[in-house]
């Protein structure tokens, strides 16, 4: 039998200029359904102390299975949204075990 790893994925997403609040409000959207998808040990937003047009997304995984099913959840439709609005400028992902 395998054992289950953890796993966490960290996104760097930049606003588009002007569109930093619109895309905070969007992503702090996103901490209640994302708390409660199964599999997930947490999940934060944060905006950077130092570039006010920078975010960070991140969770932890019970599995990579868990990350998985939530990347492919409709949950995640708010990013597609988001880059055809224009309100972000570039989204970088990460995904560790």
């Amino acid at each position: 039998m395998t054992q289950q790893q953890p796993v966490t994925h960290l996104a760097l997403i930049r606003a588009s200029n002007g569109r930093s609040a619109e895309l905070g409000m969007r992503l702090r959207d996103l901490l209640e359904p994302s708390l409660r998808a199964p599999g997930c040990l947490s999940f934060s937003v944060q905006r950077s102390q130092v570039d006010a047009d920078l975010w960070l997304l991140s969770g932890s995984w019970r599995d990579q299975q868990a990350m998985s099913g939530y990347f492919a959840s409709p949950t995640l439709e708010v990013f597609g949204e988001l880059v055809q609005a224009q309100v972000v400028s570039s989204l970088d992902l990460h995904t560790f075990a």
